[in-house]
């Protein structure tokens, strides 16, 4: 056995409640005892403390858990994105399938919605396209 493998004997005093914790974690974890799983405890919490263990498992943990909210997040919005455009091709469709529009119409109509979403930050409503048809 190497001198970096070598291990000592102590007496530890725990809990029965924290042993009945471990019990069933420690082969979960692929630890072989109590005692190895114990080790691994003891390790990821002291580097936990160190200055450079610290700043090592915080950006792994808060980046584990963004990534898992991001995945889930781009998923919805995937869906809903694709929604939208199957909605939006419809109402397209219908709207062309009605209405004799030249290229030249078309192309100012493009300009004129581009402007109108920039300078609604994207808050366009029904209501409004409505009252501007009217005027």
């Amino acid at each position: 056995m190497a001198v970096e493998d070598e291990k000592s004997r102590f007496g530890l005093w725990i809990k029965d409640e924290t042993l009945q914790k471990i019990e069933p974690l420690y082969k979960d974890d692929g630890c072989r005892t109590k005692s190895e799983f114990i080790e691994k405890a003891v390790n990821f919490y002291c580097e936990y403390l160190s200055a450079e263990g610290y700043r090592r498992y915080l950006p792994e943990s808060v980046t584990s858990i963004i990534k898992g909210t991001l995945d889930g997040f781009e998923g919805r919005m995937a869906s809903l994105l694709f929604k939208l455009a199957v909605e939006t091709a419809m109402m397209m469709h219908v709207t062309a399938a009605n209405n004799e529009i030249d290229e030249e119409t078309l192309s100012a109509l493009r300009g004129m919605c581009v402007e109108e979403v920039k300078r609604l930050y994207g808050r366009i409503s029904f209501e409004d396209v409505v009252r501007f048809q009217k005027e």
